[in-house]
């Protein structure tokens, strides 16, 4: 891997307080991610499941990890499995985990090779009542591809059909919504990649460059940071391309007067950064752009300020919407009327801004998180309010990372990285 070894305390912790959680004489299964092929011999990068990481820091495919805190065998509370190595293997894929290795990273101690897996299952399952499965609940999840947990869920049901079946992702979706330090230590880490990233462009940026030529210099910027690259597909739009959210072709020229909406972050050991900045193509923002760009800022920084223990993340939206609202009168773009005859149910504002402000963010750039629940203390939410305006070829979003503190407004990841209209123009002229 790129990045630093991690603290194997971070996933004896997260062990821990997810075994806690766990009804008696039950047992806990989680997965690796399978190696997605292309076509011929072409595959995927490898990405882990990130609730396999979470659990053990094991960044490996084919890894297996069994929790199952109350096993009359006290060795096998904990089992790691992973693939066996040899020198065959060594030689066309590069090394693999050493049962030393896989200890020195997890903090289990008791690791198997994966070979050995089903001996050891039907053990621990003469002693287990439960099986814990993970299934991914996330509220935007759409997948439509059967994943190696997937398998190994119907596989293990079909062999023990008389065990009782538990849902691993509730407890997951609380565990993983607040972080630990090292967990913020490396977000943290993962913004400050980012920054460098950013402040690269600044310098980059200039008529008749390309989307594409900027999201490689990007890339070079993360990488030799010790990333893997980008967080999330990056979105680089200029000009009219801004009006479209998810637009990701980033193959058009960029051109004098024109903004482009930046967003884009680095990952690092798996953990997210989400940055949203919109910069002008020849440093100079027009009048107009400005206002509008000054107006997002103001809502960010507002929204910001809500962000602390208690707050319900519906309610939090309904309020920054009002706060929008107020901006686009006063920009001209809603009158009165529009607000008196708004549909409560798609409020005048939404024409402008029509997504959400803030989601969880941590392993996952959407991360796990119970939106009912009030928020809490070590939370990380990103801030993300935007004014698109096709009629006027431009869209404007701007976002940053903060962690929810015990008292006070939160704590910005992105606090260096330059946000101010008249810093960014500074910059880019120097």
């Amino acid at each position: 891997m790129k990045y630093d070894p991690i603290n194997s305390e971070l996933f004896v912790k997260n062990r821990k307080n997810f075994m806690a959680q766990m009804k008696p004489k039950s047992m806990a299964v989680f997965n690796s991610n399978d190696i997605y092929p292309i076509s011929a011999d072409s595959t995927m990068p490898f990405e882990q499941h990130r609730d396999i990481f979470y659990l053990s820091g094991i960044d490996q495919e084919e890894s297996v990890l069994f929790l199952f805190p109350d096993c009359p065998n006290t060795d096998l509370r904990e089992v790691l499995f992973v693939r066996e190595t040899n020198d065959h293997i060594a030689v066309w894929e590069g090394e693999k985990l050493t049962k030393e290795a896989a200890t020195k990273t997890s903090g289990v101690q008791t690791i198997y090779w994966l070979q050995d897996l089903e001996k050891v299952l039907f053990e621990m399952s003469t002693y287990a009542d439960t099986f814990y499965i993970n299934t991914n609940e996330h509220y935007r999840a759409n997948v439509s591809t059967e994943t190696r947990e997937d398998r190994f869920n119907k596989w293990l049901l079909a062999k023990y059909p008389a065990h009782s079946v538990a849902k691993s992702n509730p407890i997951l979706q609380r565990l993983r919504s607040v972080k630990d330090q090292i967990e913020l230590d490396l977000m943290q880490h993962a913004c400050n990649i980012t920054e460098k990233g950013f402040r690269r462009l600044l310098n980059f940026v200039k008529p008749g460059v390309w989307e594409y030529e900027i999201e490689a210099e990007l890339l070079h910027e993360f990488v030799r940071n010790r990333s893997k690259g980008f967080a999330y597909t990056p979105i680089i739009a200029s000009g009219n391309n801004a009006n479209v959210l998810h637009y990701i072709e980033n193959n058009q020229q960029c051109k004098s007067g024109d903004l482009i909406l930046l967003d884009v972050a680095a990952e690092y050991a798996n953990y997210a950064s989400d940055l949203t900045r919109t910069i002008p193509v020849n440093g100079k923002f027009t009048e107009r752009q400005k206002a509008v760009y000054n107006a997002v800022n103001y809502v960010k920084k507002e929204a910001t300020k809500m962000l602390v223990p208690g707050t319900l993340w519906k309610e939090y939206h309904v309020e920054v919407g009002k706060i929008m609202t107020s901006e686009l009168l006063k920009l001209g773009l809603l009158d009165k009327a529009d607000v008196q005859n708004e549909d409560k149910n798609w409020p005048a504002y939404k024409k402008y801004f029509m997504h959400g402000t803030s989601h969880h963010i941590g392993l996952d750039t959407h991360d796990y998180g119970l939106l009912y629940k009030p928020m809490q203390a070590n939370m990380v939410f990103t801030v993300e309010p935007g004014i698109y305006i096709p009629d006027e070829g431009f869209g404007i979003r701007l976002e940053d990372d903060v962690v929810i503190q015990e008292q006070g407004e939160p704590f910005n990841l992105m606090g260096n990285i330059p946000i101010e209209a008249d810093e960014i123009e500074a910059l880019m002229n120097r």
